[in-house]
């Protein structure tokens, strides 16, 4: 029998102390403001909590039983309320959420219309996040280290960013002093979006541009034009169904294609970062013969996400 919620509320509220007592220190060095304190460490409690500067969002992941809509409201009210007394955010600036399993783009769709929307630091940038309207905020904070290590390898190179979502990644790139940086994505939504977060980080011009493409289709006929790019990142979501494209992508079944392409598409001494979150997908390295390959995967996961595995990730350059 499941302890009573008064129970579930302390044993939260313990568990919330002592992470964010342990990140916060963490935090402060690496001057990182947004990162996760709690992702379903006790297995009654089955939320994720991250912290975005002087705001909250709590996400329910989707219980295998059913629950009484009124007692669930009431449950999460409780446990809201410890992560407001534990990381001192009035309960006003906590946004909930209700995580589902994801089926096609549901992960991208927009939930609710508030427009409740901050500028959150990372890195010594600046970023855009809604809190209210989506599953996710347009900031990954997994990719935390996979963008550092991007900025890190960007100088005087002609970046090419693709599913580029909110341009995180591309803002990096624009601060590592890239020569140019192209971002492809299917959104209109999510392409304004990344206009407005290297605005807000001051990267204006020819020298940024926005695609909205198809990333296949930007891909084919980019290498039918000889263009050539010197570092890649390519982050597709595990599926996408969109009505904008003529098929569907499953990165499972397609990314061998999506890969290739990237690799034709770099200079020689080129680099492609290749991520995915899927929980199924395998890579074979012996597709890529004459490619050097790392798998960066723990390398990129950050102290805030050590024990969830949230994505795996590759660099792979053309000698």
């Amino acid at each position: 029998m499941p302890d009573s919620p008064d129970r579930q509320e302390e044993y939260l509220e313990n568990r919330l102390r002592k992470r964010d007592r342990h990140l916060r220190k963490w935090a402060r060095r690496e001057s990182v403001e947004c990162y996760r304190v709690y992702d379903r460490d006790i297995p009654e409690i089955p939320l994720a909590v991250d912290r975005y500067g002087p705001y909250a969002l709590v996400s329910l992941y989707e219980r295998p039983y059913e629950k009484p809509e009124a007692e669930e409201r009431a449950w999460l009210d409780r446990m809201c309320r410890a992560v407001s007394r534990v990381l001192e955010v009035p309960e006003e600036h906590i946004f909930r959420k209700v995580r589902r399993r994801q089926r096609g783009s549901g992960q991208y769709e927009r939930v609710s219309e508030e427009g409740r929307t901050a500028v959150v630091q990372e890195g010594g940038l600046r970023f855009l996040v809604n809190l209210s309207d989506y599953l996710d905020t347009g900031l990954f904070l997994d990719h935390r280290i996979t963008r550092s290590r991007v900025r890190d390898e960007a100088r005087d190179r002609r970046v090419l960013n693709l599913f580029c979502y909110t341009g995180s990644f591309s803002v990096y790139a624009a601060a590592g002093g890239a020569a140019s940086v192209d971002s492809v994505d299917l959104s209109k939504t999510y392409l304004a979006w990344a206009g407005r977060n290297l605005d807000l980080n001051g990267f204006r011009g020819r020298s940024y541009s926005l695609f909205h493409e198809d990333a296949l289709e930007f891909l084919s006929s980019a290498r039918a034009a000889g263009r050539r790019w010197d570092l890649a990142i390519l982050d597709p979501p595990t599926f996408s169904n969109s009505k904008r494209m003529s098929g569907s992508l499953d990165i499972n079944r397609d990314w061998i294609d999506l890969v290739s392409l990237c690799l034709e598409v770099l200079s020689p001494g080129g680099i492609l970062y290749f991520s995915t979150n899927s929980r199924s997908f395998r890579f074979d390295e012996t597709r890529f013969p004459g490619i050097s390959l790392r798998d960066l995967t723990r390398p990129t996961t950050p102290p805030d996400f050590e024990d969830a595995r949230p994505h795996r990730c590759w660099r792979l350059e053309r000698s």
